[in-house]
């Protein structure tokens, strides 16, 4: 015999349903998400904080975060890497034991460099130890 599933619908206002399935909790995933993963979540958000207008400059990011304009940039230049590298950086597996895989700090020459071809030829380089 099979797990017994119920369901419920929980009502929260504004005409919105969630459906909630009871029976296995959910999985708990294992391990730590990469600092440079969570660095580069973070630039988006700030890079869409100041495009939206909601904070005037990545100077001002810094004024309220309480960090120096040189870290905001540190952290910004995440967003100069290639496409498929930042996706790669967001989606690297989570650190169950052991250093990450790869610091910010290893990407920035990557960051710095402006072609995109190089910058691939080099992250695919310090991924590999």
């Amino acid at each position: 015999m099979s797990g017994i599933t119920i369901r419920k619908t929980i009502h929260f206002g504004g005409g919105r349903q969630k459906e909630i399935r009871e029976g296995r909790p959910p999985e708990v995933p294992r391990g730590c998400i990469p600092r440079v993963s969570r660095l580069r979540a973070l630039a988006i958000r700030l890079d869409q904080l100041v495009g939206d207008g909601e904070v005037g400059s990545y100077s001002e990011i810094a004024c309220l975060g309480k960090v120096t304009r040189a870290r905001v940039t540190q952290i910004m230049s995440l967003l100069n890497l290639a496409p498929d590298i930042q996706e790669a950086i967001l989606f690297l597996p989570r650190v169950e034991a052991g250093p990450d895989p790869i610091s910010e700090h290893d990407l920035r020459p990557i960051a710095a460099v402006l072609e995109w071809q190089e910058q691939r030829r080099m992250f695919a380089r310090q991924m590999k130890g």
